[in-house]
């Protein structure tokens, strides 16, 4: 999803396209979260980035983006860019520390 949402439409209230904007992104999520997963692929991962154009738009952690948008909204902006991608994520094994053990043993 590669989209510009405009705040500023004649006839329309400024919170409820906004409100609309985040319903979109989010239901973006769900959609692409519930395709088949690949051979070897553990989940679905997404590369964000958001601001005021594409040209500006600098990249967000998945559970940052909405929080980035209502900043670019707080500061005054008529229009802000997302962009969100999918890719596939592998979990990685976490490498245990010997103090780790010991908690996990409940001494």
């Amino acid at each position: 999803m590669k989209k510009t949402f405009q705040l500023k439409v004649e006839g329309k209230n400024r919170e409820r396209l906004l409100e609309a904007a985040k319903h979109d992104i989010r239901k973006y999520f769900k959609r692409e979260r519930a395709k088949a997963l690949p051979k070897g692929v553990d989940f679905w991962d997404f590369d964000c980035k958001s601001g005021y154009s594409e040209a500006s738009a600098a990249v967000v952690p998945e559970a940052g983006l909405i929080k980035s948008i209502d900043e670019i909204v707080k500061d005054g902006g008529e229009q802000f860019y997302v962009e969100v991608l999918a890719k596939p994520g592998v979990k990685v094994a976490r490498v245990r520390n010997e103090g780790e053990d010991d908690l996990m043993d409940g001494e």
